[in-house]
């Protein structure tokens, strides 16, 4: 992937899931990767498997609502590696209720992180990089869910529609500095997350109705779209947000799953 090699990234919720699999992506790439989460024993679990694979990595505690907490990542960054060259705007929660029972603290709590730690992330992230003045790439993550809507989860929602223009508004504001802001939008991919809505075959085949391609996502299928974003490979994007979803957003039916087949 052009011009990754040796290039710094940090990425943040990098610890599991979607995260870890950008660091991989990005570091199989030439990458040095910089995990921030505020898991710190999957942190560490992290970090050692991808100095297992050659990738150079190391790790920062953060929790992205907290400004003090982005910016010693950002220095983190460039403590161990010298620089840094690409962010992975990616930590995320999602709390569920119905709308007339959702509280304020689990909305607030879902904004705090999703929309508000991408904001600060962006900010920190591109301070760095300016002052570097050799431009750079972020990459903030949407999801479906910022065009389409599930009653149960409001807040998510409503951060992953604010994810999308915020990417564009942090892509107006950062292209005379040479740094590009795209969003990835995933659909249904086997995390954990979905691991604990989706605990047998009929939940299961409720998602796969709304794929056309019938099957969840590999993590790794959305890190390498992000490292696709990140490198030169993409260096007339920016602005834009890059849907990862088996076709879910394409349609407007139910595709059948098939009786004989087990999906899993």
């Amino acid at each position: 992937m052009a011009g990754l090699a040796n290039k710094v990234a940090l990425i943040t919720g990098g610890a599991k899931g979607i995260g870890y699999a950008c660091a991989q992506a990005l570091g199989r790439a030439g990458a040095k990767v910089l995990l921030a989460d505020v898991d710190t024993a999957a942190l560490t679990k992290a970090e050692q498997e991808l100095r297992g694979e050659g990738i150079a990595a190391s790790t920062a505690v953060c929790d992205v609502g907290d400004k003090a907490q982005v910016e010693a990542a950002v220095a983190a960054a460039v403590s161990a590696f010298g620089s840094l060259d690409v962010a992975v705007c990616n930590a995320g929660i999602v709390r569920a209720a119905g709308f007339l029972e959702m509280s304020e603290e689990d909305f607030d709590a879902v904004i705090r992180v999703n929309l508000k730690g991408i904001f600060l992330t962006g900010q920190a992230a591109a301070r760095q990089m300016v002052a570097q003045g050799r431009g750079g790439a972020i990459v903030t993550m949407s999801s479906v869910n910022g065009l389409t809507a599930i009653p149960s989860i409001c807040g998510y929602n409503a951060s992953k529609g604010g994810v999308n223009n915020l990417t564009r508004c942090m892509a107006l504001a950062l292209a005379p500095h040479k740094i590009r802001v795209n969003a990835v939008g995933p659909g249904s991919i086997r995390t954990d997350v979905l691991a604990s809505v989706v605990s047998d075959k009929a939940a299961m085949d409720k998602v796969l109705s709304r794929t056309p391609m019938l099957r969840v996502a590999e993590p790794i299928e959305v890190g390498n779209v992000v490292k696709f974003l990140c490198s030169d490979d993409a260096s007339y994007m920016t602005g834009q947000v890059v849907y990862v979803d088996g076709g879910r957003l394409a349609l407007n039916y139910t595709v059948p799953v098939p009786e004989q087949e087990e999906q899993s």
